[in-house]
């Protein structure tokens, strides 16, 4: 399931324009971070529920444009941005990004 995960996230944010300014191995660890929680929050507990939850809170936080003020409290783009020292421009990305990630994982478990 992680190298699902892995593709996917490298399919929506490989060639994203904010991410250009990383160096590969910066984009490779970014990419490897994301797979790795969201491979985690996917496979616990009960799938459908827990991830239906986690796409409706991340779809609003995508579209509300509140990006900075934590719209995924608690969650992977904070924790990214900390750890990386990512701007702005590659959280918003990341954020945008997470539904349609997690929309082809769950479109391929059907």
């Amino acid at each position: 399931m992680f190298d699902e995960i892995l593709n996917a996230v490298k399919s929506e944010l490989g060639s994203h324009p904010a991410m250009q300014g990383q160096t590969p191995e910066q984009q490779n660890a970014i990419h490897n971070e994301i797979a790795t929680h969201l491979s985690n929050v996917l496979d616990s507990g009960n799938l459908a529920s827990m991830a239906g939850g986690l796409l409706d809170k991340l779809k609003g936080a995508a579209t509300s444009g509140s990006i900075a003020s934590g719209a995924i409290e608690g969650g992977l783009v904070s924790s990214l941005a900390s750890k990386f020292n990512l701007p702005p421009s590659i959280t918003g990305a990341i954020s945008g990004a997470l539904p349609g990630i997690i929309q082809k994982y769950l479109n391929q478990k059907k």
